[in-house]
């Protein structure tokens, strides 16, 4: 069920709303309160071209330790930064020029890569031990018209509960389980059914971590 722009200022902190979207011409004055609701601390769900995911301010801990405790994740977890565009990921990853070309070739679309993070990206979002941040540029007009808003990043993490093979996909299924925990759930019509294709580009070769949307047969 829909919720009016007018309803839903201001919004009202760890009350979930749900918002409805146009899935190719998101409303600006909503894309804008969906911004300032992540500017605030606030954690949101919502659609990409592969599923539903958690979106947070960069570098916000406590929406971070958040997610964490929804997904029961440890700190070994891959925190995946959604970006605009190519220049982003340049800004947060160090990207040889192969592996350039490779995310190139395959952006935008429906894959996460992991790499080396520079200094811009925040410890806390960096793997503990390796030092690697994930990165992608999504295929959706909601993202980057959220994205534009911003002016940076999304922090993100796919949204799977614990026990659930697949990410969730369905705002209302989303709300009844964990409306109470998120400030925001968008809706601007069925994501994606499946996660994000996962490619660690880190150790100078592709490595399969998962496989979710994106096509992974020409590195098997």
């Amino acid at each position: 069920m829909g919720v009016s722009a007018k309803r839903l200022l201001p919004y009202n902190p760890r009350v979930a709303k749900l918002i409805e979207m146009h899935p190719i011409d998101p409303q600006p004055r909503r894309v804008a309160m969906v911004a300032r609701i992540i500017q605030s601390g606030g954690l949101v769900a919502y659609p990409t071209d592969s599923s539903y995911a958690f979106g947070c301010h960069i570098g916000d801990r406590k929406a971070i330790d958040r997610i964490r405790r929804i997904r029961r994740a440890d700190k070994k977890h891959n925190f995946t930064l959604v970006c605009a565009d190519l220049s982003s990921i340049s800004t947060y990853a160090r990207v040889d020029n192969w592996a350039y070309r490779l995310i190139r070739s395959l952006t935008p679309g429906p894959y996460t890569f992991i790499l080396p993070a520079t200094r811009e990206v925040p410890k806390m979002l960096q793997n503990p031990k390796r030092r690697t941040i994930g990165l992608r540029v999504p295929e959706h007009p909601l993202v980057h018209s959220m994205l534009g808003a911003l002016k940076e990043p999304i922090m993100s993490s796919t949204l799977t509960l614990p026990g659930d093979e697949m990410p969730l996909t369905d705002p209302l299924e989303i709300e009844d389980k964990i409306g109470n925990q998120i400030e925001a759930i968008i809706d601007c019509g069925p994501p994606g059914l499946e996660p994000t294709t996962v490619l660690d580009l880190s150790n100078d070769r592709v490595d399969v971590l998962r496989v979710g949307r994106g096509d992974v047969s020409q590195f098997t």
